[in-house]
């Protein structure tokens, strides 16, 4: 499709866009989707809402209590905003590191970043400076806004030319600091609908991070798609999850849907499960986003707490089992929203709610969307038979400046790398990974990464890493590792390479275990074969059962 004039001083990430023969087909079948020219998506979820609802609407809230009201939190990005352009020269189109953990001060940095038309990068305040600075040199970051407490990782990576602002700190130039003597009022950056407005990072097998290029419409139609047709949220909501914001299903989920919506959110920097359930009771949480891993772990805790707010349960990140989702239905009364979604996709394309939802399935194509099954040639699969996900909508993947988007974009259509059946009444089954992609408690962890991070130590020669069947986590990471010679194989060398693996990568990517080998199974021409790998794991836990 022909792009609308961009607003960008900044044409970078739009000009290394993929090729337009290599883009997805983009449908817009419904008339909520229809967006004007011009479109700033931070002064939609923000500025509009404020005049649809009023300043004084709850909009962030804290485990400690702390509330932001939307007209707060609109005051509180505009004159961050003000610092951005004022006093850090960030021009539309630039692109901004946002890092730290779940916060409102966060949220109102991305807010910020929106409205002043550049490009927001956001990432996990887990992440290591190896991971942080190859995506800096890939979208050619030049600033970052930095919760003061994630600064140590960032000053590491020594990325070169980085203006790092922190905030909520001590330090007299800290952004907040700055911020208290800006106006109180922006005018938003009149950016095009398809300027981009976000480059969000995956990993794809090879553990070399892929950007996935989104627009200012993209970050309203996951929230006029799913959000309005599958969730059907309500102003008096309270959005509450797992998922951090440097994941869409994050940022879709605690921020994009609820602000979209008139609802607030209560943002947990700690979110793990037995962190979910008092907050839920206390905070009267309605709507919920976390992974399967999450859901099992918190059912046999739920009769301590008062969970009776809950009226919507979204699960994504990994596949839900059927058995989960049918003892949360018996424990709670409510029916989970199973969703499949992608980063280069932005946020969910496939489930079901309410009556439709059904135990075993993901549900069917979201409106907006449309699915299929196909082969390896792009040829549709009979109802019943596994082939590929091949999903197309008002979003798809464009990846910055990689030869990989082939791959994952054919015939127009978004392959997902998952493995489906369609039933005979339209509703997806999902059946595995086709790829190499480990996915864990609802993380995806690229092998080879993990590998690369092990070569770094100077005692392991090769490694290679699989992922073994687990019931609480789906699946954990396990990795083979040839030592040096004269290096001792046992207990404390493998916590020393663990602790060393947690510095270099974030620790949710580490292996559960390693075990050591004399050699890595490989072919003739030296192709490391995973395969056997994989094999031998899955037989372990087979006769462990």
């Amino acid at each position: 499709m022909q792009l609308k004039p961009s607003a960008h001083a900044d044409t970078f990430a739009r000009d290394h866009l993929p090729p337009p023969g290599q883009w997805p087909d983009l449908v817009f079948p419904l008339p909520g989707l229809r967006y004007p020219d011009r479109l700033n998506c931070g002064a939609e979820l923000l500025d509009a809402t404020v005049e649809r609802f009023g300043a004084g609407r709850p909009a962030l809230h804290t485990a400690a209590g702390e509330t932001w009201t939307y007209g707060e939190l609109q005051r509180r990005a505009d004159r961050i905003a003000h610092v951005l352009t004022d006093d850090l020269g960030v021009l539309p189109g630039n692109r901004v590191l946002l890092r730290g953990p779940t916060t409102p001060w966060l949220v109102a940095c991305w807010l910020a970043v929106m409205k002043a038309g550049a490009v927001a990068v956001t990432v996990l305040a887990a992440q290591r400076a190896h991971e942080l600075r190859g995506i800096c040199e890939i979208a050619r970051v030049r600033h970052a806004l930095c919760d003061a407490r994630s600064l140590d990782d960032l000053a590491r990576a020594e990325v070169r030319d980085l203006t790092v602002v922190p905030y909520g700190g001590e330090d007299p130039g800290d952004l907040l600091r700055l911020a208290e003597a800006k106006p109180d009022a922006y005018a938003p950056v009149e950016t095009s609908a398809d300027d981009v407005a976000l480059i969000a990072f995956t990993s794809g097998t090879t553990g070399r991070p892929k950007g996935c290029v989104h627009f200012h419409r993209d970050v309203l139609a996951i929230a006029d798609t799913f959000s309005v047709h599958v969730l059907r949220p309500v102003p008096d909501d309270v959005f509450a999850g797992s998922p951090p914001l440097g994941f869409t299903f994050g940022l879709g989920g605690l921020v994009v849907f609820p602000l979209r919506a008139g609802a607030s959110a209560l943002l947990l920097e700690q979110a793990g499960p037995d962190r979910l359930l008092p907050a839920i009771a206390e905070h009267r949480v309605s709507v919920l986003f976390t992974a399967p891993t999450a859901y099992r772990a918190m059912l046999d805790k739920l009769g301590a707490y008062d969970t009776g707010s809950l009226r919507r349960c979204v699960s994504a990140g990994e596949n839900l089992p059927a058995n989960t989702w049918r003892a949360w239905r018996e424990r709670t009364g409510l029916r989970i929203i199973n969703g499949i979604g992608a980063t280069e996709m932005l946020h969910i394309f496939i489930s079901a709610a309410d009556d439709d939802a059904r135990p075993g399935a993901t549900g069917v194509p979201v409106p907006g969307y449309e699915a299929r099954i196909v082969d390896a040639d792009g040829d549709d699969v009979p109802d019943g038979e596994p082939g590929l996900l091949a999903v197309r909508g008002p979003t798809g993947c464009r990846y910055l400046a990689d030869e990989r988007q082939s791959e994952y974009v054919r015939d127009g259509w978004n392959l997902t790398g998952d493995t489906y059946v369609r039933e005979p009444d339209g509703y997806f089954r999902y059946v595995a990974r086709a790829d190499d992609m480990i996915i864990s408690a609802g993380y995806n962890i690229a092998g080879p990464e993990v590998e690369d991070a092990l070569l770094r130590h100077p005692d392991v020669r090769e490694a290679a890493v699989v992922g073994r069947p687990d019931a609480e986590r789906g699946t954990v990471v396990v990795a083979y590792a040839v030592l040096r010679e004269g290096v001792v194989r046992g207990p404390e060398t493998e916590a020393a390479l663990r602790e060393f693996t947690k510095g270099e990568i974030t620790p949710y990517k580490c292996p559960k275990e390693i075990l050591f080998t004399d050699a890595l199974p490989r072919t003739p021409t030296g192709k490391l074969q995973r395969y056997r790998l994989r094999e031998e794991q899955a037989g372990r836990t087979a006769g462990n059962r």
